[in-house]
């Protein structure tokens, strides 16, 4: 994903383009499980947890529960996450929706149009 150009206004009222922005879907897609995490009752399947705890597999492992597709300045997100057992689905899905949205539109200030979270597991702690 490219950012337009950066532009900067000189005293004398002309406008200087000064470069652009980049960020890599990999980032975009990292940012979107870094925030599903930080969940309440919410992880990735890779057994990733919020906090100071090592993800265990790696972020190679994480991130194959993560697809992001940029076209342009529009973002959609699929995301595969584990949830606790006893933990309302529905509403913590549509946690995880919020949360992931918030994220990448604060960081990034790309407008995400739709975050699809797919239950793949139920931790049975």
């Amino acid at each position: 994903m490219e950012a337009n150009a950066e532009e900067m206004k000189l005293e004398d009222g002309t406008i200087q383009t000064i470069g652009s922005v980049q960020i890599a879907d990999d980032v975009v897609a990292m940012i979107a499980a870094l925030a599903a995490a930080e969940v309440e009752g919410v992880s990735l399947p890779t057994g990733a947890v919020v906090g100071d705890a090592p993800v265990r597999g790696g972020v190679k492992k994480i991130m194959k529960n993560v697809k992001v597709d940029v076209a342009g300045e529009n973002v959609s997100v699929e995301i595969a996450v584990a949830i606790d057992y006893g933990y309302n689905i529905p509403q913590t899905g549509q946690s995880v929706q919020g949360r992931i949205k918030a994220a990448i539109e604060n960081m990034t200030g790309l407008m995400v149009s739709d975050v699809n979270v797919h239950v793949a597991k139920v931790n049975m702690q």
